[in-house]
This record gives structure tokens, sequence and C-alpha cells, in this order.
């Protein structure tokens, strides 16, 4: 099955969206102070399982990271594979180059409690989305298609007139 990476890249960036709106609400609940600075792990049996509802949001932010963060490393190693253009590739680049300092902000966020902290953790958050959506976009507009595309496109274009970019 060959997933066309536009809409690959449209639900992953959808994903990250619901992500970071689920940070806002775990942010908003104080949700990380339920692990009490304690990270990775958290309150629960052995530190693993949610023992209330403020370390359950906790524990499904960090899951939901964890998917949508495999989901932005395949979508760039597609982009890669299929050899699309810089406006896709790069941008997906930097979001998985993002993914490791988002881990340890976000564990800065559960050690420290701080405003700076979280400001810093939801930066990073917004410029991976920032990313992702440049890239969706692209894809989406014509110019992201692979170099291979692009090239033959123009190859077998009339002489006179201007290939679909």
């Amino acid at each position: 099955m060959n997933i066309p990476l536009r809409h690959y890249l449209g639900v992953t960036t959808a994903s990250t969206l619901f992500l970071i709106l689920l940070g806002v609400y775990t942010g908003k609940i104080g949700a990380g102070l339920a692990c009490e600075g304690r990270w990775p792990l958290c309150d629960g049996w052995m530190g693993l399982f949610p023992a209330h509802w403020p370390s359950f949001v906790e524990w499904f932010h960090r899951l939901v990271a964890m998917v949508v963060g495999f989901m932005i490393i395949g979508a760039a190693i597609l982009a890669f594979y299929r050899n699309y253009n810089r406006y896709v590739r790069y941008p997906l680049a930097l979001a998985v180059l993002l993914l490791p300092v988002q881990i340890l902000l976000g564990a800065n966020t559960v050690l420290s409690f701080g405003v700076w902290a979280s400001m810093a953790h939801q930066t990073a958050a917004q410029l991976v989305f920032a990313s992702l959506l440049f890239a969706t976009t692209v894809t989406y507009l014509g110019p992201g298609r692979p170099d291979s595309e692009t090239a033959s496109t123009s190859q077998s274009a009339p002489a006179g007139s201007q290939a679909d970019d």
C-alpha cells in the first residue's frame, strides 16, 4: 500500500495539533505535578501505572507524544526516501531534530514546574508544528512533489511551454 505523503503529513500535522492541545490541558490541570519530579516515572504501581486522573492525563500525553513522534520520523523518512524537494525534506528534518529537544524540555517541565520550562516546551512544540504545517502545505500546493517527478514533467513538456511546477 502506497500512501501519498501529503495524506500522511495531513494526519501527522493534525495529530501534532491534537498533541499540543492535550499538552495545554495537561499543563492546565497540573498533571506534571502528579509525578512529583520523578521523571520518567510517575505515581501508581511501580511508578508506571496512573493512580488518579492527573497522572493518567500525564501518561496519556506521553503516549500520544510517542506515537506522534514516530509519525514525524516516518514522514521524514518517506520524504527523503521518495526524494521530495527541499521544501518538504528540510522542514521535516527540522521537526525530527527538534524531537529530542522537545522530550528534554518536557522532562524539565515535570522536574522544575517552572513557567519558563513550560514556555520553552510549548515553543518547541509550536516550531515542530510549524515545520509540519509548512511541509504539508507544500505537498498539497504542488511544488513538494519528488524531484524525479518534476524533472520528468519538465522534460516531457513540449518546446515553448512551461511545465507545471
